[in-house]
């Protein structure tokens, strides 16, 4: 047997285990809709028992499966929602293993590496300095003030590859119980004990701290009212029973136990058994894609977004521009120009540098060069003279942007081609970067440097758009190159040269007129668009500053992992919207089968409603009772791997869930009721 099986067999026995410990009227009322069936539970039982002492009449075989099936409605409720929870607690036992009580190397001196106090984690508090080293586990969340290392974060992320962490720009954020793998690093740490994104993660998915979100709320009120205008009315049909079979002479009263079944098939009890555990099991889902929520209010908002702001570098590009295309200058060969390229880049280990020597060597043919046979120095980059290359004995191949290589010919008494200067304008229009190369005085072309936008990026931006959902790539190019690969990636907007005032502005003049912002960031300068949007994701490698001003963070520090988010969102919304479709439009079918037989013994002439033709009054209210409990079980596996998601707008949804769920919550109930029927009445209950 694998860990995972066992966890999930363990799990699975807890939460049949809850299914019984909550049996209890303190647990039960924080869910009016099932505190009613756990009422109307007791009563039948204290009925049953009363009719075996003393018989009313009243069949005691009918009272005794009436409430047994109550029961059974009550504890697969409790089911549902403790493997939701089951499920979730399964999952923070792996996290637990990576919150460990490590040595923590406490420095009084950030200077004084040397001069630490070895103390345990647990007794570190904000602000505290520790020195982290070679194979030494990380303590606590933090922020890194000097030094550079090599982090392994698999035991928090599941992702094998080591990342970098360094003092002083957008990677200097550390998570407690991750190992250095080389170098060291002085932390600044960040949260108390029992408040590390890791403690906040295995608290979410065990859920200590889940909270019903508003919308949660508001069906939950919905569902309430409904109960309650269903329990009033039922509980005026027993003095309107007696009165009209005193007034007519005949027939006999409805009992009190069809009274209960028929409040419990009337009132909403499915959506009210599974509620909870599709707001869970939504939250669960975010954990599964290595997403920390400050609550479900952010995943909800998720679903609602209707406005995506997408970084260029990272999201929608790849992050580094790639070498794309040589063009040569009049007189010189593509073949020249590969080679040139090629030379000037083989001590460039920038990813362009790279870039440049791969497509020399795969489209063009030209093989790699030994420097050391080649008798030649490097030219390294510089901001002052924005160029690079090599130079070997008498000659010197240099690349770079065109204005420096412009003033580098022009010093050697040469002079620009016009071709070339117009090739590069052409690239540069087109959203690429034109970067020249010089052989001594001559210009030999241009190479083609994109931002490659990553595949089938396009068609994700096309999803959420018939979600309705508008995506606005957010970078700092200017407009030009900007609007060239917003075409390109198929965004619907895009703000150029931006600038922090600029995010915080745009997200505040959408969200005036009534729309729900969602972003992405991990820098310090997007803190405060983040602190405005409704839903700010930001990446575990952040900065401390973003990860205080979002409301979500994406272990993965995957800047795509927003439409994911997105998705999980509107799933949830999805999944709660089609039970809550089913459910209602099950109580529909549910009326035709219960009521006629509810009121039969009063009233002979509803006979001719048997419309589904059911054996029996009692087998008629007691196959809608059974029919009632076993729907919930037949559902939770959909409540808690959530309905197929569907990138539709809002008005194909509701037509789909109309479609589906409320002419299936119809026909379903009508089927599954005769079954019962012609079951119970074959086995000879009734």
């Amino acid at each position: 047997m694998t860990a995972s099986t066992s966890m999930f067999d363990r799990s699975a026995r807890e939460a049949i285990l809850h299914s019984f410990t909550r049996l209890t009227p303190r647990y039960q009322m924080r869910n009016p809709v099932m505190f009613t069936v756990f009422v109307g539970a007791c009563i039948t039982t204290l009925l049953f028992a009363h009719n075996l002492v003393t018989p009313t009449g009243e069949p005691s075989w009918f009272i005794g499966w009436v409430t047994f099936w109550l029961w059974f409605t009550v504890i697969f409720a409790n089911f549902a929602e403790a493997i939701a929870e089951g499920k979730g607690k399964a999952q923070a036992e792996s996290l637990k293993s990576a919150r460990r009580d490590i040595p923590a190397k406490k420095l009084h001196d950030i200077n004084e590496h040397r001069l630490y106090k070895t103390v345990t984690a647990n007794s570190l508090r904000m602000d505290d300095l520790v020195f982290v080293e070679t194979g030494d586990f990380i303590p606590g969340d933090g922020q890194v003030m000097q030094g550079i290392a090599s982090v392994d974060e698999s035991a928090i992320t599941g992702e094998s590859a080591p990342v970098i962490r360094e003092a002083g720009g957008d990677r200097d954020a550390v998570t407690g119980g991750t190992r250095v793998l080389s170098d060291w690093i002085v932390i600044r740490i960040t949260s108390n004990p029992g408040e590390s994104f890791l403690d906040k993660m295995i608290a979410l998915v065990e859920g200590a701290k889940r909270q019903k979100t508003p919308n949660e709320i508001a069906l939950s009120i919905l569902l309430a009212a409904m109960t309650i205008i269903f329990l009033l009315a039922t509980a005026t049909l027993l003095p309107y029973s007696l009165f009209s079979v005193e007034r007519a002479g005949q027939g006999t009263p409805i009992s009190i136990t069809v009274l209960i079944a028929l409040l419990v098939c009337l009132a909403p009890t499915t959506i009210g058994g599974l509620l909870s555990a599709i707001g869970i099991a939504g939250m669960n889902r975010l954990i599964q894609a290595n997403v920390i929520a400050t609550s479900g209010r952010a995943v909800e908002a998720a679903g609602d977004v209707n406005i995506l702001l997408l970084d260029k570098t990272g999201t929608i590009t790849h992050g580094n521009r790639q070498a794309v295309a040589f063009f040569p200058a009049t007189g010189v060969t593509v073949q020249q120009l590969a080679e040139a390229a090629l030379l000037s880049s083989l001590a460039d280990e920038t990813p362009e540098g790279r870039s440049i020597v791969a497509l020399a060597q795969e489209k063009h043919g030209v093989k790699a060069k030994d420097p050391q046979e080649l008798e030649a120095t490097f030219v390294p980059f510089s901001a002052e003279s924005r160029v690079s290359g090599i130079t070997m004995k008498d000659r010197q191949i240099l690349k770079g942007a065109g204005a420096a290589i412009e003033a580098h010919v022009t010093s050697r008494g040469s002079t620009m081609p016009e071709a070339v200067s117009k090739q590069a304008d052409t690239i540069a229009r087109q959203g690429g970067t034109p970067l020249l190369v010089a052989d001594g005085a001559k210009v030999l072309g241009v190479i083609h440097l994109k931002d490659v936008v990553k595949t089938g990026i396009k068609e994700r931006l096309a999803e959420l758009r018939a979600m309705g959902i508008k995506s606005v790539m957010v970078t700092g190019d200017n407009p030009l190159t900007a609007a060239a690969i917003a075409s390109e990636a198929g965004v619907d907007d895009f703000i150029a040269q931006a600038t922090p005032e600029a995010k915080l502005k745009y997200i505040r003049k959408m969200q005036e007129g009534g729309e729900l912002v969602a972003m992405v960031g991990d820098g310090t300068n997007d803190a405060p668009a983040l602190a405005q949007a409704d839903v700010a994701v930001t990446m575990n490698s952040g900065t401390q500053a973003a990860k205080e001003a979002g409301n979500m963070i994406d272990l993965d520090s995957n800047p795509t992992k927003l439409i994911e988010i997105v998705e999980i969102g509107k799933q949830l919304l999805m999944t709660r919207g089609s039970l809550t479709t089913f459910s209602i439009a099950n109580d529909i079918a549910k009326y035709f089968a219960i009521i006629p037989a509810a009121f039969v013994s009063t009233y002979p002439a509803l006979h001719v409603l048997n419309i589904m033709g059911l054996t029996s009054p009692l087998s008629a209210i007691l196959s809608a009772v059974i029919f009632n409990a076993l729907i919930i079980i037949f559902l939770i596996p959909l409540a808690l791997k959530g309905v197929k998601y569907r990138p539709i707008g809002a008005s194909g949804l509701l037509r789909y869930n109309m479609a589906v769920y409320g002419v299936g919550g119809i026909i379903v109930p009508f089927i599954g009721i005769k079954i019962i029927d012609m079951g119970l009445t074959l086995v000879g209950v009734v």
